[in-house]
């Protein structure tokens, strides 16, 4: 780490790559460790800080979990986090700057639309460089949607995820932003190692290759799970070297640069039920997603009978469900999902689960 500098880790990767999932993880591995964390997602309620928030850190004595949780996380949720540096994520870097303290590592998750390089940029303005500096951008990959000659899990939906973010000034084209992705990284993590074979991680290898150097480590994990000293403390400072890399949107960051944040096309919403049965939530969920055009869904489900709070996630036709912690004694059993997409309805997505779930 360099002397008196906050390190900073910034996390890019398509939606449903897993990056929320890493960063879970390293906070589990935290064990005291005071880490500020940067959501940049959409959607009234940001279910991914919420995860991060639920991660049973090990805490200094004394310090409650969640008072160090809810102190250390700022949620930008005003479209893609490149396009809106100076209006959102220079405010809140120099909020951490101000605490710079009680903080010993910032963690950065963007949107599956962002591009590294304007928020490495950042940390080059006076007032930011004094203090911090860019341990490593560590760029998350699918690697069984990469392997299958595919740049997402489902590049309809992130496509049309950044469509409907009118706050984007960059060309949609998936596999430039991919390019611009890996090209800033000084980590690659490829996740779902599990449904790789021999030849499919050769392919997704070689895809990594051509726009990273050798002296990049590629680092091939399963269910998030990667050693701390894997993913902090590469002190990178890739603050010093982002303006000789090649980016396909350059022109379109000129510094100073503002942007209308009005998202017309792009639906979320909350929906709160009781408590439900998984296996027909999970049915219903799945029927809804290849019905509508449903982008994600994300959120917490109580279960009959279960004593723990059980995660669910949907990217495309892919579900992921498992149980994260116990309910609180005080706490009311609920659950609470978020939908995100397009042209989708509340009322007929509330009224589908509520005549499914209570049939």
């Amino acid at each position: 780490m360099q002397l008196n500098k906050i390190p900073t880790t910034i996390v890019t990767g398509f939606l449903g790559s897993g990056k929320t999932t890493l960063l879970s993880n390293v906070l589990k591995q935290a064990a005291g460790k005071r880490i500020a964390v940067i959501v940049n997602e959409f959607g009234e309620l940001d279910i991914d800080s919420d995860l991060l928030r639920s991660c049973p850190l090990d805490c200094p004595e004394g310090e409650e979990s969640s008072q160090r949780s809810d102190d250390g996380f700022y949620e930008l949720a005003n479209g893609c986090i490149c396009c809106t540096v100076e209006e959102e994520f220079l405010p809140v870097m120099e909020q951490l700057v101000a605490r710079r303290g009680d903080i010993d590592h910032i963690l950065i998750e963007t949107s599956g639309l962002a591009l590294p390089k304007p928020l490495v940029q950042a940390f080059n303005w006076p007032g930011i460089k004094e203090y911090c500096t860019v341990d490593a951008v560590i760029t998350v990959v699918d690697g069984e949607a990469v392997a299958a000659g595919r740049f997402a899990h489902d590049e309809e939906k992130v496509q049309a995820q950044r469509e409907a973010d009118e706050s984007l000034d960059h060309d949609p084209s998936l596999q430039e932003l991919l390019d611009d992705q890996l090209s800033a990284a000084d980590l690659v993590v490829v996740t779902k190692n599990d449904l790789l074979d021999e030849a499919a991680r050769a392919r997704v290898q070689a895809i990594i290759a051509h726009e990273v150097p050798s002296t990049v480590k590629t680092v091939y994990i399963e269910n998030g799970e990667a050693a701390l000293d894997v993913l902090l403390g590469i002190d990178a400072a890739t603050e010093s070297r982002i303006d000789d890399v090649h980016n396909h949107h350059d022109h379109h960051h000129a510094h100073g640069a503002h942007h209308d944040h009005a998202h017309d096309h792009f639906d979320s919403f909350v929906v709160t039920l009781g408590e439900v049965q998984s296996d027909l939530l999970q049915e219903t969920l799945s029927q809804l997603v290849e019905e509508h055009n449903i982008f994600r869904v994300k959120g917490f489900a109580a279960v009959h009978g279960k004593p723990m709070r059980q995660v669910f996630q949907v990217v495309g036709t892919r579900l992921d469900r498992y149980f994260d912690r116990l309910w609180a004694a005080d706490e009311i059993r609920k659950t609470q999902l978020v939908f995100i997409g397009k042209g989708i309805s509340q009322p007929q997505i509330e009224g589908i689960l509520n005549d499914a779930l209570s049939a």
